[in-house]
């Protein structure tokens, strides 16, 4: 295989995903009512009970629609990985993806190829969700909008990594619906999406502890961080860690020789 073979590969994974994105409307607006909703209504309803001190990488006190917003994004990219890894579950099936699976390309690069896709696909829906927010007077340092990419990237794809995890366990479509509801619930509620750390340790200790150690939270701590110009080693570290195992261990599960493609017996 030579190098042509592999970005037409990159570029027919990425482009189908964009194109089904374009063509499914409700998709785009699924995903931007969400976070829309919560940063108008929640954030509204919450902001006198819930106040925020002053914490990195905050100067100044700020009302709750600021500091949730990274949360939204995380939110955002949380979904979306969830959703493409659903795609995903039902194209290896009978989808392109079965095709694909048997190409001689390696198989480690066609699930990577997938990852960035859906990657893409979310920050375009992050930087939309950024500008209505801009809008709404939440506004961030402008050199902050670029340093979020990179942090968008890394993020994206621990998520999604996660999400082909996950989907490697399933094998009928109908059962993916009930696995999601045990891990984007508790991943996004118990994570610093919604409240600081140091909130969580006030009312318990053993909640604060599992949103510290959430690869969630690291990851929206990190674009937090990204959006007001800032880097977060220790976040960043985790998350990239965090992307390392959960890729690893997807393709593992996508192995037909090692994984949970064998124990079907695929």
């Amino acid at each position: 295989m030579r190098i042509f073979h592999y970005w037409f590969a990159l570029w027919g994974i990425v482009s189908r995903e964009l194109l089904r994105f374009v063509k499914q409307k409700e998709r785009f607006l699924s995903a931007l009512v969400r976070p829309v909703i919560w940063l108008f209504v929640f954030a509204a309803g919450f902001r006198a009970a819930l106040g925020i001190a002053i914490i990195p990488p905050y100067e100044t006190y700020i009302l709750y629609e600021v500091y949730i917003t990274p949360g939204l994004i995380g939110m955002i990219q949380l979904f979306n990985g969830m959703q493409s890894s659903l795609s995903m579950v039902y194209d290896r099936e009978m989808g392109s993806m079965r095709i694909l699976l048997v190409s001689p390309l390696p198989r480690w690069y066609l699930l990577l190829s997938k990852l960035f896709a859906g990657v893409f696909v979310s920050i375009l829906q992050v930087y939309v969700f950024l500008g209505i927010a801009w809008f709404y007077e939440i506004q961030a340092p402008l050199e902050g909008y670029l340093w979020l990419l990179p942090a968008l990237m890394l993020s994206g794809l621990m998520l999604g990594a996660l999400g082909l995890l996950l989907s490697s366990f399933i094998k009928q479509l109908e059962n993916f619906a009930g696995v999601m509801n045990f891990v984007i619930f508790p991943m996004f509620f118990m994570s610093t999406a919604l409240y600081p750390l140091w909130k969580l340790q006030e009312s318990s200790e053993w909640l604060y502890k599992l949103a510290e150690y959430n690869p969630f939270s690291q990851a929206v701590e990190f674009l937090r961080f990204a959006l007001y110009g800032q880097f977060n080693q220790q976040a960043f570290i985790y998350t990239a860690v965090a992307f390392a195992l959960f890729l690893i261990l997807a393709i593992i599960g996508y192995n037909p020789s090692k994984g949970m493609m064998k124990r079907k017996g695929r």
